[in-house]
């Protein structure tokens, strides 16, 4: 139960991730889903693990260029005292072809995580685009949730 628990948090977003000073104001927003592929934990010691997974998913914004379907991929840490922190990264492309990707994590205990746009192709190359995610529902296997951010 304990591993479909960290799934619900470490199944990303697409989105990725970065928290940044509450003079930016959101310019940018949208949904993300994703659906893990394949996971596997190894137990480290007795209530200390690690699962890594990969899931397929997208990104949508009615707000901003970021529209488009690929792959995640990272780790939920379980520390010995039950706290789960979750890293990854997601890599996407839009419907012409431009991709990118984003780095994220939560820290354990919170209801949002951050993420970081860590490069990018065609209308994506350059950006600097960052925010916070946060997951709406899951289910172990399959997570939709909201994303928003500082989209230049």
């Amino acid at each position: 139960m304990r591993i479909a628990k960290v799934l619900q948090h470490a199944l990303v977003g697409a989105v990725g991730l970065s928290l940044y000073a509450a003079a930016h104001a959101d310019n940018c927003s949208g949904r993300y889903s994703n659906v893990t592929i394949s996971s596997e934990t190894l137990e480290v010691a007795k209530a200390h693990s690690v699962t890594y997974f990969h899931a397929r998913g997208s990104a949508t914004s009615d707000n901003s260029i970021h529209n488009g379907v690929g792959m995640c991929g990272g780790y939920a840490l379980v520390m010995a005292d039950g706290k789960v922190r979750a890293v990854g990264v997601c890599a996407r492309k839009n419907k012409d072809g431009d991709s990118w990707s984003d780095e994220w994590s939560i820290e354990p205990g919170a209801q949002r995580g951050v993420w970081k746009q860590s490069g990018g192709t065609g209308v994506f190359a350059g950006k600097t685009n960052s925010g916070w995610w946060q997951p709406l529902a899951a289910d172990g296997k399959t997570e939709t949730g909201t994303w928003g951010g500082n989209c230049n």
